[in-house]
């Protein structure tokens, strides 16, 4: 079983140093069902693993230049406000509570990246907005300390997509703001929740080494098809979570039920047609990008003026030599 964990926290440092976030979103399921951990020790633990880890990985992408300091420090002290008092506001929350809002966030996670970026950004900004930041870090940092997940999956898009911000150094830059808000809900959570620091310490070191190598791989793997594959992952155990905590009797209820087959059929019958609308939208929008003419071939051809025109039309007679 320690074999199989230390794996689970190689790959928690490779997804950290290639995607930027994952990191919490596949140390708490590993914690809770691999190592047997309480849902808020886990939380807490993940807290500290992921901490470390992508502190670590934000050195291999700063000598690359791929991180944006005055915007990450901006987000990360924000972030460290709402993460702190996530963490403390946990300690009156169940922890059946807290792993239901894990589960549905890693359902949320996985959608935005299977979507992945629909748009490219319109303008690339060197700093974000400050307002934007500040609003922002305190949002992801109250997730982010509630339920230890939504850490990068939540500031990548938010830098990359509302900021602007090129996406190898948005990923970069979420490691520095994921470090700080995760030590600021760790912060929080040790108020009330006891950690086994020794395990913790094993799995961090393990990770650390996966982030290195993941910072070493950005950039040389095509991130649009890792990013969707870790997406369906992430989809993969964010329902194996959600169905472990809906008790055996409304499971039961819920797949012998024609309500929710039928409903199932509904919403796939939606989704898809929804799915073809937009690809025949984008077909179109294609094709009558490509058939419009262009103004240069519309335009009509005007003849070069002769001398002759060219004297009649300034308003000069031509001259006596002329003729």
């Amino acid at each position: 079983m320690i074999a199989l964990i230390i794996a689970a926290s190689l790959l928690i440092g490779v997804s950290l140093g290639i995607l930027g976030g994952g990191g919490s979103i596949l140390t708490v399921p590993i914690l809770i069902y691999l190592a047997g951990m309480e849902t808020k020790e886990a939380i807490a633990t993940s807290l500290f693993v992921v901490g470390v880890t992508s502190a670590a990985g934000v050195v291999s992408h700063a000598r690359a230049g791929r991180v944006r300091w005055r915007t990450g420090l901006l987000f990360g002290l924000a972030g460290m406000t709402g993460a702190y008092a996530g963490g403390r506001l946990a300690e009156f929350i169940p922890g059946t509570v807290l792993l239901l809002a894990f589960a549905l966030m890693m359902i949320a996670t996985a959608i935005a990246m299977i979507r992945g970026r629909r748009n490219a950004p319109k303008k690339v900004h060197h700093e974000l907005p400050v307002l934007h930041v500040l609003l922002d870090g305190i949002v992801v940092g109250l997730v982010t300390g509630l339920v230890g997940a939504g850490g990068g999956f939540l500031v990548v898009p938010a830098l990359a997509l509302l900021g602007g911000l090129p996406m190898t150094v948005a990923v970069g830059t979420s490691l520095l703001v994921i470090s700080m808000k995760s030590f600021a809900g760790l912060a929080g959570y040790l108020a009330s929740v006891h950690i086994d620091w020794g395990f913790a310490a094993l799995v961090t070191a393990t990770a650390v080494v996966g982030s290195v190598i993941g910072g070493f791989l950005a950039g040389r793997i095509p991130q649009d098809a890792l990013r969707k594959s870790f997406g369906w992952f992430v989809a993969v155990m964010g329902v194996f979570v959600l169905s472990r905590q809906i008790s055996s009797d409304l499971r039961h209820t819920l797949l012998t039920s024609p309500w929710t087959w039928a409903s199932s059929a509904a919403a796939a019958g939606v989704a898809f047609s929804w799915y073809m609308l937009r690809n025949a939208e984008h077909t179109r929008s294609l094709t009558n990008d490509v058939s419009a003419p262009s103004i240069e071939e519309n335009a009509p051809t005007v003849p070069h003026p002769t001398g002759e025109h060219t004297a009649h039309s300034s308003g000069t007679a031509p001259s006596p030599h002329d003729a």
